[in-house]
């Protein structure tokens, strides 16, 4: 997968990494980049095309699959966090963790697969965590559905054969959603080069920092 030439589509662009994605593929030389948010209107890179897309919504995955037939590249990256616990948290932040980061994922997934392979197979690249291998207190919803979002990033895998999948792993960036913690953070544009990087070498996991390769190294302990 060259990324020099693709037509890219990026959730969640409107900000954070997604924002940064979408810059990067331009920059790279990116035919097309599909920048899609709930509310398009917070998008503002100049040369994307803008797409409406609330990933929790099915109808809404589908429509921008229809709206944009030329993709050969997906980058999952719309991601919140509720910051709960799973004992004492709110049960429907909970869920909206997992509708977010699983079902929501696996609907974008299910509406471009089609369209990926039309066109040759491309490239998913799904953005993943050092938390989907380890457990925050304060934030275990945000684990538990980065940890089912990894399982799924390792099925698709086998169910798209002639698509390249990759998950990114990281552990804090500079992005809005750790504005609050008080902790080193890596800056988004390193943590878009490695992703883009590993899409170019045919990586199956790209791991940005110690951090993440930690994590997955004590999953064998």
């Amino acid at each position: 997968m060259q990324i020099k030439g693709s037509v890219a589509l990026v959730t969640g662009a409107n900000r954070g990494l997604g924002r940064h994605f979408a810059q990067h593929l331009l920059q790279r030389g990116a035919k097309k980049v599909y920048a899609t948010a709930r509310v398009p209107a917070g998008v503002d890179l100049p040369g994307v095309t803008v797409l409406p897309l609330d990933i929790t919504d099915p109808a809404a995955a589908e429509a921008a699959a229809k709206a944009a037939p030329d993709v050969d590249l997906l980058i999952n990256n719309a991601g919140i966090s509720t910051y709960q616990n799973l004992i004492s948290g709110d049960l429907a932040k909970i869920r909206l963790e997992m509708d977010t980061h699983f079902f929501g994922t696996l609907n974008v997934i299910r509406a471009f697969a089609p369209i990926l392979t039309a066109n040759g197979g491309g490239a998913i690249l799904n953005v993943l965590s050092a938390l989907s291998w380890f457990n925050y207190d304060g934030a275990n919803a945000y684990s538990a559905a980065k940890a089912a979002e990894w399982s799924l990033t390792n099925g698709i895998r086998l169910e798209l054969p002639s698509t390249a999948v990759t998950g990114l792993f990281l552990g804090a960036a500079d992005t809005d959603m750790m504005a609050g913690f008080d902790v080193p953070k890596l800056d988004p544009a390193e943590v878009i080069r490695a992703a883009l990087d590993g899409i170019e070498a045919g990586a199956r996991e790209v791991l940005v920092d110690e951090t993440s390769a930690q994590a997955k190294a004590a999953l064998s302990l």
